[in-house]
């Protein structure tokens, strides 16, 4: 059973990953659980860890930056409730 979520990605990030999975046959949203499905079936301490294969570095190209908002558990229920309306 297929389930929706919602990604925030730097736009030229998305451009480039839409453009390798049309050229691999592929929508972006099975791309996307395709490479979620290969890191989440091993065990894995930190990022670093993860074992990237050449065609992941072509849609990657470049520094991976991971940013993250700290944000109260009030604003991730009201943000959560109103993602349900």
């Amino acid at each position: 059973m297929d389930a929706k979520i919602t990604l925030r990605f730097d736009a030229t990030v998305i451009e480039r990953a839409k453009r390798f999975a049309d050229k691999q046959n592929i929508s972006l949203s099975r791309l996307t659980e395709l490479l979620y499905d290969k890191i989440t079936h091993q065990s894995y301490a930190s990022l670093e860890d993860i074992a990237v294969a050449d065609w992941v570095i072509q849609v990657a190209e470049g520094k991976a930056e991971y940013r993250t908002k700290k944000r109260s558990r009030k604003s991730l229920r009201n943000e959560f409730l109103k993602s349900q309306k």
